[in-house]
């Protein structure tokens, strides 16, 4: 069966999206069509409104509506500490914890060779630059995904700030909570070992 045009469109666009497959994206537009009409506007109004009003903080690179975003204007977060994350998602996930109150810098991305993206393409440069404009930075935070693209990232910028002097430290790896040494993989156990604390 073909469906109508528009239909057809709709879900090619909904396909686009991250982790959605062309029966997902289906059902979707179903959704979406089913919809009162002011909800299915609510969303289209939504999703340009986002697209139009946020953008990247001129400070730290965080997805933002106001820049300075409110993260680097608040005057109660200790701007001596600066977490490095991957993305805006990644500092979701740390405000979430409610534990950490320093800065944040975003890189937008990791060094990957294979995909073709280097130190040049990601937030690095801004990051050093911060550094230099701000002497009260006394420990940078490298917290990218431990794998081989956030690794690398992680010794790239670790390499880079040594000269400065600012203490660098990288966020510990190994077991989750509730999880078991027999499926734990033999880097996640290496890791595990190396970050042991004292009881």
């Amino acid at each position: 069966m073909q469906y109508p045009k528009p239909f057809a469109r709709l879900v090619a666009e909904l396909a686009k999206l991250p982790g959605v497959g062309t029966k997902t994206a289906q059902r979707l537009a179903f959704h979406v069509l089913r919809l009162p009409d002011q909800e299915a506007e609510a969303l289209a109004s939504a999703i340009t409104e986002a697209k139009r009003t946020l953008r990247y903080c001129s400070v730290c690179g965080n997805l933002t509506d106001q820049d300075p975003c409110e993260i680097c204007s608040d005057p109660r977060r200790d701007h001596g500490l600066i977490c490095v994350v991957e993305s805006s998602q990644d500092v979701m996930a740390v405000e979430r914890l409610n534990e950490y109150h320093g800065l944040y810098h975003v890189l937008n991305g990791v060094i990957s060779p294979m995909e073709g993206v280097g130190p040049a393409d990601i937030n690095i440069r801004s990051l050093i630059q911060r550094l230099q404009r701000d002497d009260s930075v006394r420990e940078v935070i490298l917290a990218t995904n431990p794998n081989i693209e956030g690794e690398a990232t992680a010794m790239y910028i670790a390499r880079l700030l040594k000269p400065a002097g600012i203490k660098v430290s990288r966020i510990a790896h190994g077991l989750p909570v509730g999880g078991e040494l027999e499926y734990a993989d033999e880097m996640t156990l290496l890791k595990a070992m190396e970050g042991r604390t004292e009881l």
